[in-house]
């Protein structure tokens, strides 16, 4: 059996892992490089932190996107598409300013692991991007990728423990307020947002939309939030609750263990 390619990379203010299984190691790896690059690339495009970072431009009317990178565009479509399923509650707008940073992250770990997928003889994918992590494949034969769901009312403990149950591809993303405080916004008074919940995780097959919908239901709070994410087709959900209460979809049960 091909031995695994694991590597953590510094990048976009968070830490990337890569775990990828089958494949030659050095098609892997030249694949890997690929793809860390294009991550430090992407980061220099969307970062809101880098005054000349084309973002940036684009914000202050510098720069149109047609003069952008060719991500911005798909980047800014996507997220609309974000914004009309979620009634909203997802915004690329952080009080009036172009912020498209919600789902960068998410779209960068999933396009990430899909480029690593395909390298002839790889069976299995795990990109954990700050935590929010695309699963693509088996990590080997008979067994199924799991990933830990952190606790916020615990620190060190799990909320629960999520397995890809034989889906094909799987992601899992956690919106709350444990690692970054209250910084989730309510789009429509560009406050934080008040809300019942300490966080909220998605299991969605593409990162890029359980990234936005985590962060979507959190402002939304548990009730609303929970009604909504049962209405989206291939997708479950966790809501912890601030006074310990755990909400979650019907569905949850076959991707716990």
């Amino acid at each position: 059996m091909d031995e695994a390619v694991r590597h953590a990379e510094e990048v976009m203010g968070t830490v990337f892992s890569f775990d990828v299984r089958g494949g030659a190691a050095g098609a892997v790896r030249t694949a890997l490089g690929e793809v860390v690059d294009r991550l430090h690339r992407v980061d220099a495009v969307f970062s809101t932190y880098r005054e000349d970072s084309e973002v940036s431009r684009l914000a202050r009317g510098e720069l149109a996107v047609e003069q952008c990178a060719p991500e911005v565009a798909e980047v800014l479509g996507l997220a609309a598409e974000a914004e009309r399923v979620s009634e909203g509650w997802f915004s690329t707008r952080y009080r009036g300013v172009l912020d498209p940073t919600g789902i960068v992250k998410g779209w960068s770990a999933e396009r990430a692991a899909r480029r690593l997928a395909r390298v002839d003889g790889v069976t299995g994918v795990s990109v954990n991007g700050g935590g929010d992590v695309q699963l693509l494949g088996v990590p080997e034969p008979g067994r199924d990728w799991r990933v830990g769901v952190a606790d916020p009312l615990r620190p060190g403990g799990l909320a629960a423990v999520i397995s890809a149950a034989g889906a094909a591809e799987l992601s899992v993303a956690t919106s709350g307020t444990a690692e970054r405080g209250a910084h989730i916004v309510d789009p429509r008074t560009g406050r934080p947002a008040a809300t019942d919940l300490v966080s909220v995780t998605v299991l969605a097959p593409r990162l890029t939309w359980a990234d936005c919908w985590a962060t979507a239901a959190f402002a939304r709070g548990s009730e609303a939030g929970l009604a909504w994410l049962e209405s989206l087709p291939d997708t479950e959900a966790l809501l912890l609750t601030a006074d310990g209460e755990a909400r979650y979809t019907g569905g949850l049960v076959a991707h716990l263990g």
